[in-house]
């Protein structure tokens, strides 16, 4: 029972039981939890994973290819588990290979049903201990050391207590519980880079399509992206076509974005639509989150309407799906040993503690209009693992979008290939810490880099890296 007084709910103690204990647990079964948690499996610890969907795989679900892979001098700078699982998509034609792009860098692209299964194909095949439709709802925590995690779901509350947890929810949910402090947005005003909901359209013509783009630059002019580039690929992103939304703005459509981008998919005449722009959206807002996914949905309509009056081979384009969730970019970042800044990405910063190198530019979705921004370095830059290590809590890693970093430098390094190669970083050295019984905060990265290089994932030469990985 609870008592209700003066507007508040008293919630009356419980004991919780404890589900299982594991050496690793996983928060998150995203693109950098379902790497984390294969590499901490690999030889043989006891790795838990919980996810709160009903499958893994995250927003590499969504519709969105996965960017990152490949460096700004066309070198691939994403190796090792990431690439393994690229591998096993393409082995079922559910992934392409890695395309340069004048924009991106590269792009790969994936069929999004296909990494449900394979992504949970590869940690059952682990050993790892998948638990679905459960979320974290609370921590338990001794001093500054963090023991477990309180879970919630249709069974009810229960605890799973771990020697390392690593939290992979994208929003720092298990750090924030856990007393590490947090930042939101940008220094202004706490503002985020606004969501989008995928979503996607069959029966277009996607060599129209192209071919109108390579022939007539003067009428669909892209962003970055040179005309005849389209005339070589027949899978691409669009960028751009401003002119086409400023005639159908101008003929009453409500766009909500300044440009229209455009993925096309693995299957014939299937192409992905990021356009729907949500802004005020706080991800870890449950009331907010609800809002921008009602108000994104709405936003579909003239956004295809659009397409179909606008842009070329979409006359017969049909409405096939929306994502299965919003797609949310930016949320909590953790205050960790190392801050990422904006300067460490553009001067091609290097790392004595280098886990990950990453290439993708800062790409900032402004919080308060319709324009984006990007920022490239020329070539690459490293991720310190001190970025995943936070402060004042002892036994947790952090990977993915929400590790230590300004908003500038997150909105780089949360692209999917490199939440990737943060995740297997974090997986490896939270198996160190177990192994060797140390605080993740006190491994030897030395030795965490020798294990990630023996494993093919990419370093720079002053960590010992051989130079390669060429794409």
């Amino acid at each position: 029972m609870t008592n209700l007084t003066l507007g508040m709910v008293r919630e009356p103690e419980t004991t919780i039981p404890v589900g299982r204990e594991v050496d690793v647990l996983v928060v998150g079964g995203g693109p950098s939890g379902i790497i984390a948690a294969t590499a901490a499996a690999e030889d043989g610890l006891q790795v838990g994973l919980i996810e709160n969907r009903s499958f893994v795989g995250g927003n590499l679900t969504i519709g969105l290819p996965v960017l990152g892979f490949l460096g700004q001098k066309g070198n691939q700078v994403i190796a090792g588990l990431p690439q393994k699982f690229i591998d096993r998509l393409r082995a079922k034609n559910a992934a392409s290979e890695h395309r340069r792009c004048p924009l991106h860098m590269g792009i790969t692209l994936v069929e999004p049903e296909a990494v449900k299964t394979v992504a949970l194909e590869m940690l059952l095949e682990n050993g790892v201990d998948v638990t679905l439709h459960c979320m974290c709802a609370g921590v338990v925590v001794e001093g500054n050391r963090l023991r477990g995690i309180i879970t919630e779901s249709k069974a009810g509350r229960q605890a799973i207590l771990a020697k390392v947890i690593i939290d992979c929810t994208g929003d720092a949910d298990v750090a924030c519980r856990s007393g590490v402090p947090c930042e939101k947005g940008d220094e202004q005003h706490g503002g985020m880079q606004p969501p989008t909901l995928m979503f996607c359209l069959a029966g277009v013509d996607t060599e129209k399509l192209r071919h109108s783009i390579c022939n007539e630059p003067r009428t669909y002019l892209t962003d970055f992206i040179p005309n005849d580039y389209f005339g070589q690929n027949r899978q691409f992103i669009v960028v751009g076509l401003r002119q086409q939304i400023q005639r159908a703005q101008e003929a009453g459509l409500s766009i909500p974005t300044e440009r229209t981008i455009l993925i096309t998919g693995l299957r014939e005449g299937e192409v992905w639509v990021n356009m729907t722009r949500v802004k005020g959206v706080d991800g870890t807002e449950v009331r907010s989150l609800t809002a921008g996914e009602i108000e994104a949905r709405r936003q579909i309509e003239d956004i295809q309407r659009y397409l179909t009056l606008y842009v070329p081979g979409f006359e017969k384009a049909y409405f096939t799906k929306t994502a299965p969730f919003l797609g949310i970019r930016e949320t909590r970042r953790i205050a960790g040993e190392y801050v990422m800044t904006r300067d460490d990405v553009l001067s091609c910063r290097r790392f004595d503690d280098a886990i990950a190198v990453a290439s993708y530019p800062i790409d900032l979705h402004h919080p308060n209009d319709k324009g984006c921004t990007l920022e490239w370095c020329g070539d690459c830059y490293d991720i310190p693992y001190r970025s995943l290590v936070p402060k004042s809590v002892e036994n947790l890693l952090v990977a993915g979008r929400c590790i230590s970093a300004t908003h500038e430098a997150m909105s780089a390094i949360r692209v999917m290939a490199t939440c990737m190669a943060m995740g297997e970083a974090a997986g490896r050295a939270a198996k160190l810490s177990v192994r060797e019984r140390v605080s993740p905060r006190h491994i030897d990265v030395r030795r965490l880099q020798e294990d990630l290089l023996a494993h093919g994932a990419y370093l720079r030469s002053e960590t010992g890296i051989p130079a390669g990985h060429e794409a």
